[in-house]
């Protein structure tokens, strides 16, 4: 698994503690619990600038100018200046609409991209950075190796990306667009701008820094990973699947001590912090790790946030590594609402100095004007970079005619945030999940049930506001606002709103699966459910609802239907409901499947999801189903695919079933199922009225009740 320190270190390490012993202060003059090395003198000081996660909110592209303005002006802090470190820790671009803004080929995108391309304008952005380094994050391949590949390599006045891309535990050699781009592993970032490794090294004030990427071991699962091998196979979120991945990330970082590197930055998507907690007291020689993927705000008790965040914890998170000593872990929000910042000391053994760590200067900066214009008071250059502002005008300008098309109205506001598409039914899930169902009938009237990962809904569609002049008052949550210059009406559900929570666009597909196998998949869906976790295979679903039950046992196996090692018995009650939601078949109850276990349930779900299933018109080949649902080896799937470009031979896939009313998504795809739902039964101009199903607390919820949620409820 770990190693311990080569000799030279440990010996460093033990002349430095005897020293401190023979001269530390008291124990009352050090408010930090890291031991006597503590007293050791700061022999280097690296300011660290981190960001994650870009790939959320649709307000994202309003704030990256700030968001640079941070950047400039902590670049700019002259005792700072050359010893300052920008890393990003994956997720730096999501397919939806401001990747495929930058597509759009007009004189303004011209202007500013030079080649317009999808996903160019976020390459612009991390570039103008100065960032040093990315780990790979899972939507970073969501389009594909190929098209990922073509993101990072430079492509004639197209530049690629100024920096590499990292992931010790992903083996880029088996996959066809990767192999010819790795680069050695421990050399100069900047010599390995637009290429792939595990391992990269930066020079920061005269001090070599160690920098070693590490992506979720569930990569597979969650996105296009084409010909990548990913390790460790079969992860777990338990103490034997967090040695393993230990010990395939320190080999890497063993080999760039062993090159006399003292300073190491592990930078890691695991996409739930709770991993690289773990990590962190299983790794000798890391001093830092980024974190990524889990949007987790870790700040000060003096940090300002945006109104209605509140921060999961404090920043940093302090750990002791197997070799005694420190390791900080660090996280902010992502979708550039916030800059992470972490000015921190080292000694002369490379060893941190956790004592002199500053909260007003550590944390996270939200990039908001009052932040920004308080930097500028203290003279530093608050200017942003003009890359930046060119392609953020650009795109917004291409973004401003979407949210003008208006598919239906709202009164209320649609629930999409991470924190409960992942933990609990939201309006915004039904909906969803309702307009996928509706449309399916268009294909199949019989259609029974809709399933959807919570994972895949990306945003919320309205306004969460906070009352002016209040620090503590509850945010409201209220329908989509007006645009009068761009003929949005009050309540307007638009085709950006659709495409910003929706964003991957995911093509739909019919399968059966018997009652078992329903209820085999229902018991993955709230297997990872526990107390701070948000799993992306949360269920959000139509045609059907279900009682479960967190404090029983949950489902552990693979991907194979009815193959789980541990069958689960979290799911107390499932029923398919009609349109009115009157039971029309038990599934479950009190825990004990009923009735004729073979019976067939047609099913509508997404063609992520569906991935490993095979069909007449579909070959699964070795892909993984998406959110790893076990769908391996179902009895009768019959697979339908409603979207052309899912099939193998898409003139065998008809879309005369689209009615037509939405024209802006592709037939087939949940945007469209979406569009032409709320077209048809929410949009008055057609005869429909406003949607005004509010979200409701976990506690009242119908379709997907937590039985513990309400037993814990006060």
């Amino acid at each position: 698994m770990t190693k311990t320190q080569p000799v030279w270190r440990r010996l460093a390490l033990l002349a430095l503690l005897t020293a401190s012993i023979a001269g530390c202060s008291s124990s009352d003059d050090n408010d930090n619990d890291s031991g006597d090395m503590e007293s050791a003198a700061p022999a280097y000081r690296l300011q660290l600038l981190h960001f994650a996660d870009m790939d959320g909110s649709t307000a994202a592209l309003e704030y990256v100018s700030n968001f640079s303005r941070l950047i400039n002006a902590f670049e700019s802090d002259e005792e700072l200046a050359d010893n300052t470190l920008v890393l990003s820790s994956g997720d730096n671009f999501i397919p939806g609409p401001r990747f495929f803004a930058a597509g759009v080929d007009n004189a303004d995108t011209r202007a500013a991209l030079r080649v317009p391309g999808n996903g160019r304008g976020d390459i612009v952005f991390v570039n103008a950075f100065d960032t040093a380094a990315s780990v790979v994050g899972n939507h970073d391949l969501d389009q594909g190796t190929e098209a990922f590949a073509g993101l990072i390599v430079a492509d004639g006045d197209y530049p690629g990306t100024a920096f590499p891309y990292l992931s010790t535990n992903l083996d880029f050699s088996t996959d066809a667009n990767l192999s010819g781009l790795i680069v050695a592993d421990g050399m100069s970032a900047s010599d390995g701008a637009g290429r792939v490794a595990g391992s990269a090294t930066v020079e920061v004030g005269g001090e070599t820094i160690g920098l070693v990427g590490a992506s979720t071991p569930a990569l597979a699962s969650l996105t296009s990973t084409g010909g990548i091998t990913v390790s460790p196979s079969g992860f777990t979120m338990d103490e034997a699947g967090y040695d393993a991945l230990a010990a395939e990330i320190q080999p890497a970082i063993d080999a760039l001590v062993d090159a006399g590197i003292d300073k190491i930055v592990l930078m890691a998507h695991m996409q739930q912090i709770a991993i690289e907690q773990a990590l962190a007291t299983r790794l000798n020689d890391v001093d830092i790790i980024i974190a990524g993927g889990s949007n987790t705000l870790l700040a000060d008790g003096n940090d300002t946030l945006r109104d209605g965040d509140t921060a999961a914890d404090t920043y940093p998170l302090s750990f002791e590594g197997p070799d005694g000593t420190p390791t900080l872990v660090v996280n902010v929000d992502g979708d550039y609402k916030y800059l992470g910042r972490l000015v921190v000391d080292f000694d002369e053994a490379g060893v941190l100095i956790t004592r002199t760590l500053d909260s007003s200067e550590n944390g996270a900066w939200a990039s908001t004007d009052a932040v920004v214009e308080m930097l500028a008071t203290r003279g530093l250059d608050t200017s942003a970079d003009e890359d930046v502002l060119a392609v953020q005008s650009a795109l917004q300008d291409v973004l401003a005619e979407q949210d003008g098309n208006v598919q239906g109205i709202t009164d209320v506001y649609l629930d999409g945030r991470r924190t409960q598409v992942r933990t609990e039914e939201t309006n915004l899930g039904d909906l969803t999940a309702d307009a996928n169902l509706y449309y399916a009938r268009l294909v199949e009237p019989g259609v029974q049930v809709s399933l959807k990962n919570g994972g895949g809904i990306r945003d919320d569609i309205g306004q969460v506001v906070v009352p002016p002049g209040s620090n503590d008052a509850e945010p409201e949550f209220r329908p989509p606002q007006a645009n009068e210059s761009i003929g949005k009406p009050a309540g307007g559900v638009s085709q950006f709103d659709i495409a910003g929570s929706l964003r991957f666009n995911n093509s739909l597909t019919l399968i059966t699966v018997t009652a078992a196998e329903l209820r085999d998949i229902m018991e993955h869906a709230v297997a990872a459910t526990t107390d701070g976790a948000t799993p992306g295979q949360f269920p959000q679903i139509g045609g059907m609802r279900i009682a479960f039950d967190a404090d029983e046992t949950a489902r552990v196996g693979d991907q194979t239907s009815l193959g789980a090692s541990t069958a689960g018995s979290r799911i107390r009650t499932l029923e398919l409901i009609d349109d009115a939601g009157t039971a029309t078949d038990t599934i479950v109850a009190n825990g004990v499947l009923q009735g004729d276990a073979s019976r067939g349930i047609r099913m509508v779900l997404l063609a992520f999801t569906a991935a490993c299933v095979p069909g007449d018109n579909y070959d699964a080949g070795t892909q993984e189903c998406g959110d790893a649902y076990p769908l391996m080896n179902l009895a009768d799937p019959q697979r339908v695919d409603l979207d052309p470009a899912t099939a193998t031979d898409p003139s065998a896939v008809s879309t005369a079933y689209d009615p037509g009313l939405a024209s802006f998504a592709a037939s087939g795809t949940e945007q469209d199922a979406l569009a032409e739902h709320l077209q048809a039964l929410y949009n008055p101009a057609n005869g429909g009225s406003a949607y005004a199903q509010a979200e409701t607390p976990a506690v009242e919820d119908t379709r997907i009740v937590n039985l513990k949620a309400q037993r814990d409820a006060p």
